[in-house]
C-alpha cells in the first residue's frame, strides 16, 4: 500500500513556467511601441510624415493653416462691445451668478449691420447660457468650447460671415 501511494504522488504533471508567456507580452508591447514611434516620426517610409520634403513644396502656407492676418485685414476691423449678461444659476448648494461681457470682432462693412441685430445676438446669448449647467461652467476645458458654440450661435443670428469672432472679456462665475 505504501508503493500505491507513492506512485499518485509521483504522477502528478511539473507545474509549467509563466515567465515565456510574460516576456512575449513584454517583447510585443514594446516592438508595437517601437513600431509606432518609427511610423510616426517618418523613419520609415510610409505613414504620415511621409509626406514631400520641404524643398519640393511650395512658400504658400496648406490650406485650413492661417499665416497671420494682413495689415490690410487688421485696419478692416472693428469692435462692437456687447452689454454685460449676468445668469443665475441655481443648484442644489445654493445660487450661482454668471457675469459675462464680450466684444464681437467684425469687419467695417458688417459693423452697422451687426450693431442693428445686436439684441437678437444677446437673446440668442442670453437663452444658450441659461440653459447650461453648473458642471458645464466648472470644467477647466469649458470656455474654448462655450466660446465655439456661442460664436456659432451668433453666426447663425447675424447672417454667416458677418462676425469674424467673439472676445470674452468677463466670464466669472461667484
Amino acid at each position: 500500500m505504501t508503493d500505491a501511494v507513492a506512485d499518485i504522488e509521483t504522477d502528478e504533471p511539473a507545474k509549467k513556467s509563466k515567465m515565456p508567456l510574460i516576456i512575449g507580452v513584454v517583447l510585443g508591447l514594446a516592438g508595437a511601441g517601437g513600431g509606432f514611434f518609427a511610423v510616426s516620426s517618418g523613419l520609415l517610409p510610409f505613414g504620415p510624415s511621409a509626406a514631400p520634403k520641404e524643398e519640393h513644396m511650395e512658400k504658400k502656407a496648406p490650406e485650413g493653416m492661417d499665416k497671420g492676418e494682413s495689415s490690410e485685414e487688421i485696419a478692416n476691423l472693428t469692435y462692437i462691445e456687447m452689454d454685460p449678461i449676468v445668469i443665475t444659476l441655481r443648484k442644489s448648494s445654493g445660487i450661482h451668478q454668471l457675469r459675462f461681457r464680450a466684444q464681437l470682432e467684425v469687419n467695417l462693412e458688417n459693423q452697422v449691420e451687426v450693431e442693428t441685430l445686436l439684441p437678437r445676438v444677446t437673446d440668442v446669448l442670453n437663452s444658450y447660457l441659461r440653459a447650461l449647467e453648473l458642471e458645464d461652467l466648472t470644467d477647466p476645458l469649458a470656455l474654448p468650447k462655450l466660446r465655439a458654440q456661442m460664436l456659432r450661435r451668433i453666426n447663425i443670428a447675424t447672417g454667416q460671415g458677418r462676425v469674424r469672432d467673439l472676445l470674452i472679456m468677463d466670464f466669472v462665475l461667484n
